[in-house]
């Protein structure tokens, strides 16, 4: 009961949510609570219509105008992908309320409406740069020609995230290194088998008290 209360309290002084969010976990995250990627789209999907009064749309064009969270992403860290597919059925649950992207290796998978949720396995930011690189050169671009804009458009994620969020007090992966680097970093000490609604709640009342320079 008094976690509800506190959970109350905080929820309603919340007036600026994160757009983007992105939650970094480890293989061994997702073994102990693959449950937990869907308990975290359906808080952050209530937390978005009791902030902003309405659910974030499946039309591409009304949730960029959305005020409150559009898009999730998960990443998964691991060295093994294809050890991770036996989570895969858990994961794919989400879609029953988001618009999932599932990236596995090279497997790609979309599927559901709502708000956006990318959920990545092992998928490397270093990597990501790299696969820039060659396809830029397979198709003749010259050095001079290269800049941000161009780096951007080639990009697997085209999106910036407004926060990363990593439990059980780890350090980040490289995965959005590119995109991130104006993100807003949150390191919770909860094990993510343990990452509860009110500890979300509470990350993003960190964040709304941020002044976000990006770089400036």
């Amino acid at each position: 009961m008094i976690y509800r209360i506190y959970e109350w309290l905080i929820r309603r002084n919340l007036e600026h949510l994160p757009g983007t969010v992105c939650f970094m976990i480890t293989a061994g995250d997702l073994e102990d609570a693959p449950e937990k990627l869907y308990e975290c789209v359906s808080w952050c999907r209530e937390i978005s219509r009791e902030v902003t009064g309405t659910y974030p749309s499946g039309d591409d064009a009304s949730r960029e105008q959305s005020p409150g969270i559009r898009s999730l992403t998960f990443h998964i860290s691991t060295r093994n992908p294809e050890g991770m597919v036996k989570y895969l059925p858990e994961i794919r649950r989400i879609s029953g309320i988001g618009n999932l992207t599932l990236l596995c290796g090279d497997h790609l998978e979309r599927s559901g409406t709502g708000i956006s949720v990318t959920v990545a396995i092992g998928t490397s930011g270093r990597e990501e740069i790299a696969g820039c690189i060659r396809k830029m050169a397979d198709r003749g671009v010259l050095p001079e020609q290269v800049d941000e804009n161009l780096i951007d458009s080639y990009l697997t994620f085209r999106y910036t995230p407004d926060i990363v969020i990593k439990t059980g007090g780890d350090h980040l992966t490289d995965f959005l290194i590119w995109q991130s680097v104006y993100s807003e970093l949150y390191f919770s000490d909860i094990n993510w088998k343990w990452f509860r609604y009110v500890d979300l709640l509470r990350i993003f009342r960190d964040y709304q008290s941020r002044a976000r320079r990006f770089g400036r």
